[in-house]
């Protein structure tokens, strides 16, 4: 159903890179981790920490969602892709800037390779940003779901806006206070308005589907969405009036109220699917959406420190960015990318011979038994790691990267068995 609907508008291999850039760039992200674990036990504005918190937002979570919307976008407006030339100046944009940018971070040298590096992945956003932009203007159909996209998008332009304006703060005067004050407006910016707001947007769409649930509910869409904005706009009002830090609380009980709406939207697909037997691509899907809840809880504990206290909780607030990006973002795409990318490459590789002859199942094109491997040990690593923060401790670090280490290895290895499948003779 997904793969029928795409395959006719958007060329493979605009999406692939994508996927295998992301796969890389979670390999190194965690080498980066297993190389940096000592700095998870001091301050979070530490440069191999901000290289490994690009490489997991840009890298890792950005990539592979850039390449799925390319496919996906097409089916939420029912239209053409407006230029698969964009879509691969877009890539090539991305690919080249986020090693110069990471690389800027881990040697924290704000100079030519993190300043072009940030440059790069501006001019990639803005050819996304473009891409969809014109996509949906051409198209006759109305969707939440491309609204959720296209709103999320413009965050993330704005996000790297604000990021590359951050950058060339070291060298020139471009922001009235310091990068380092506007780290939370560009963190959250990125992590409530891109990732939360795209997230919910496409699994909205892609768990009934592939659940193959008949559940639908646009007006409750509609209420995530503005909670979402809504609590974003007043975010970036306090941020910048921080008078009474007790009225963050506000803009988080509406992040929270989004997130169980979204919880109770997923549930209800679950209930009223039609195949009753759940694979674990989507139980780690589902999963993750519930583990969307741990970081507004601990954002909720970490300003509940700010006011109290005097001083920063700074394993509290490492904590609270690990379980974004190692936990909720990168449990959803391990999920996805094997009820996505199977699709893709069956596409490209039999659909010539779809109703001809028999062929494989698009689940057969990667290993289950590998799969469980990897949940089982990213699960572990993940609990390892965050445990080890909060406390800190370690050795609790170091056995949790190992995990996390291998998770992408074996993650790498059945993206690989997927992209180098032959077809089967009929």
């Amino acid at each position: 159903m997904f793969v029928s609907a795409t395959v006719k508008n958007t060329a493979y291999k605009v999406v692939l890179p994508f996927y295998l850039y992301a796969a890389i760039s979670f390999l190194a992200a965690t080498i980066f981790l297993l190389l940096s674990t000592e700095a998870f036990t001091g301050h979070y504005f530490h440069p191999h920490i901000l290289a490994i918190t690009h490489t997991m937002a840009l890298g890792w979570g950005t990539m592979v969602i850039l390449g799925a919307s390319h496919q996906l976008v097409p089916v939420l407006i029912e239209a053409k892709l407006y230029s698969n030339l964009l879509a691969y100046i877009s890539f090539i944009l991305a690919a080249t800037g986020i090693p110069l940018l990471v690389y800027g971070f881990y040697i924290f040298d704000m100079g030519w390779p993190a300043q072009w590096g940030g440059c790069f992945v501006v001019l990639a956003i803005l050819a996304y940003l473009i891409n969809i932009a014109i996509s949906m203007a051409k198209s006759k159909n109305e969707s939440i779901h491309a609204a959720f996209v296209f709103t999320a998008t413009l965050w993330l332009f704005l996000t790297t806006i604000l990021g590359l304006a951050q950058v060339h703060n070291f060298t020139a005067t471009l922001l009235p206070e310091s990068s380092l004050h506007y780290l939370t407006l560009h963190a959250h910016a990125g992590i409530i308005g891109w990732f939360l707001l795209l997230v919910m947007g496409v699994a909205s769409r892609l768990i009934p589907m592939f659940l193959i649930s008949k559940y639908s509910n646009v007006t409750l869409l509609w209420w995530i969405y503005g909670l979402i904005n809504s609590a974003l706009l007043l975010f970036i009002v306090l941020f910048f009036h921080p008078d009474n830090k007790a009225l963050l609380f506000i803009p988080i009980i509406a992040v929270f109220i989004a997130i169980s709406l979204f919880i109770y939207y997923c549930y209800l697909a679950y209930k009223q699917r039609i195949r009753k037997q759940v694979d674990e691509q989507m139980k780690l899907s589902l999963l993750s959406v519930s583990m969307l809840l741990l970081p507004v809880l601990f954002l909720v504990i970490v300003i509940i420190f700010l006011i109290s206290t005097s001083g920063e909780k700074l394993n509290l607030i490492l904590s609270y960015g690990f379980l974004i990006f190692f936990g909720w973002i990168t449990a959803i795409i391990l999920g996805m990318t094997f009820k996505t990318l199977p699709f893709i490459v069956w596409n490209k590789v039999y659909h010539h011979r779809s109703g001809l002859g028999k062929t494989p199942n698009p689940k057969d094109l990667f290993s289950n038994g590998i799969f469980k491997s990897m949940v089982i040990l990213y699960l572990a690593g993940f609990i390892l790691f965050a445990i080890g923060i909060v406390i800190p401790n370690n050795i609790l670090l170091k056995a949790g990267t190992i995990l996390l280490v291998l998770t992408a290895v074996l993650y790498n290895w059945n993206v690989l068995k997927i992209f180098m499948h032959k077809p089967i003779p009929s």
